[in-house]
């Protein structure tokens, strides 16, 4: 069945029928004779055929650092929900954590005529800004605040307070396993909410009682093992994610160390893993779903002509759980 065909059996122009589907003038009788023999026939018109005439594809590129994590499956999902809902699809480019690939994909997406795209960010170089300004279609960053673009990202720095807030009831040799500080949302700002916390406790801070992590649970044992090689004696651990925080927490128990009542742990990010590890890990709840649906929603105002930047702050919850002292 093709547009010639459908021009015939309706009695009508091919014209007629060109107008129809292009939403140009046809007199309502030949529009009803039309929608006829679409319904009868179940004709489509092709998505190629739709996109000359458009130059639109109802397809957006979404980046992201790695498929295996609780934190980004959620925020694909809320993008995914929000961009089925307005009758586009996703194309997922995984990137596992390698930069080049995600500017190699920023170019991908924009030149292979995608209408939009957004970026779960980690770590954004002068490279990625450059990328993001030559884009020939409008970009949302998830997961970052990049001054001058929509963007949608967490509140790290007070929920990691809040957490520390938590973790440091009752103790008094605090340490910190943190991932790179040129991640700025889950590197410097959640390092910089603990050790606030840690002011405000009028504890006393030692570098020692740092160590850096991969983002893997195997990342965070090995990084306990580390910590506590320095610093035999700390009584509260703040991990920067549940993940290293699944990790430090076996580490610890291994050790012959009781959870909570000779460390204390926290993370974030409220995952499966973090609730039903035992003891049940005290973290702060990210509404990634929802920041991802946010994400979805700037760009379709984007792409719907808007030429003003928004940012939005998602908020959070705290979940006091068995793993620290406290009880909120």
């Amino acid at each position: 069945m093709n547009i010639n065909e459908i021009a015939k059996l309706a009695g009508v122009s091919r014209a007629t029928v060109s107008r129809y589907f292009n939403d140009g003038y046809v007199s309502e009788e030949k529009r009803r004779q039309i929608r006829r023999v679409i319904e009868e026939t179940g004709y489509k018109p092709s998505a190629q055929a739709q996109m000359l005439r458009t130059k639109k594809t109802r397809q957006i590129g979404v980046i992201i650092p790695k498929i295996n994590s609780e934190s980004i499956s959620r925020m694909v999902a809320g993008i995914s929900a929000a961009l089925k809902e307005a009758g586009f699809l996703l194309l997922l480019a995984d990137t596992e954590n390698r930069e080049k690939e995600e500017l190699d994909y920023l170019k991908l997406f924009s030149e292979n005529q995608v209408d939009g795209i957004i970026l779960i960010g980690t770590i954004l170089t002068t490279e990625h800004r450059r990328a993001l300004k030559g884009l020939t279609v409008p970009a949302v960053i998830l997961g970052q605040r990049l001054e001058g673009y929509s963007c949608v990202y967490q509140d790290d720095y007070r929920a990691a307070l809040e957490a520390a807030r938590c973790l440091l009831s009752g103790a008094k040799r605090p340490g910190c396993i943190g991932v790179t500080q040129r991640d700025l949302a889950v590197g410097k700002a959640r390092r910089r909410g603990f050790l606030e916390a840690v002011r405000r406790a009028g504890l006393e801070w030692d570098e020692g009682a740092y160590s850096e992590s991969g983002f893997g649970a195997e990342d965070g044992y090995r990084a306990a093992e580390r910590l506590f090689s320095r610093k035999p004696d700390l009584d509260a651990v703040f991990c920067a994610t549940d993940t290293i925080a699944l990790g430090a927490l076996s580490w610890i128990q291994e050790s012959g160390r009781r959870v909570p009542e000779d460390v204390a742990v926290v993370g974030v990010g409220d995952t499966v893993s973090g609730r039903i590890m035992r003891p049940a890990l005290t973290s702060v709840h990210l509404y990634y779903k929802t920041s991802g649906q946010e994400a979805a929603r700037l760009l379709l105002e984007l792409m719907e002509g808007s030429d003003s930047a928004r940012e939005v702050k998602m908020g959070f919850r705290l979940e006091v759980r068995r793993s620290t002292r406290s009880e909120g």
